[in-house]
């Protein structure tokens, strides 16, 4: 084996899946503040958005994603990560985090180059879109109609599947933001522990 792909290996990739509004950004952010190297996947597509002069709707930013599959593959967006993670040196041997995964599919790109876990956050739909009509986002959807239409976008591309198959999940119904950001920080710290061990 060579000596990149032998750095390459080390990395750890904790992965965030859950419908729209469930709490994964939430989780992500608390994280990022903890230190954690964070890659948001909807800011992955908010890049390219750019990169073609398009403004950042949901409608606009559903499109590039679908597109983005469609030319590369159900695991598109894990390319570009793994393109962007080779870029940083800084982070070949640290624990990555990545908000947004929809797909088992973006989850077996990143285990080429890594070890991966996923956690799935669920939530109601009534809660999840009571958490998006707080966001100060320019993509949110504008109502009850549109955030239908973003859910079915989502379970097209495959979110069902990787939130049945994550390593663990948490019920965010019933829970404050912190508690969330806690129950979140005490599974990926155990895993981080686990992964430690293994590979010491």
């Amino acid at each position: 084996m060579s000596r990149k792909n032998t750095r390459a290996k080390k990395r750890f990739f904790v992965c965030l899946t859950g419908m729209p509004g469930a709490g994964k950004s939430s989780v992500a952010d608390s994280l990022k503040e903890r230190g954690f190297y964070v890659i948001s996947m909807g800011d992955v597509v908010r890049e390219e958005a750019r990169l073609q002069n398009m403004e950042l709707t949901d409608n606009n930013l559903g499109n590039i994603m679908l597109k983005l599959r469609k030319e590369m593959g159900p695991g598109a967006i894990s390319h570009l990560i793994v393109k962007k993670t080779r870029c940083e040196d800084n982070t070949l041997s640290k624990i990555v985090i990545i908000d947004g995964i929809r797909s088992i599919h973006e989850v077996e790109i990143l285990k080429d180059i890594g070890n991966v876990k996923l956690l799935a956050i669920h939530a109601s739909a009534d809660t999840r879109f009571k958490h998006i009509k707080q966001r100060a986002r320019l993509d949110k959807p504008l109502n009850e109609e549109d955030f239908v239409v973003r859910d079915k976008r989502e379970l097209t591309v495959g979110i069902s599947e990787a939130i049945a198959l994550s390593d663990e999940s948490i019920s965010n119904n019933n829970l404050t933001i912190e508690e969330l950001k806690e129950k979140a920080y005490e599974i990926i710290q155990k895993w981080i522990n686990m992964n430690n061990a293994e590979h010491n």
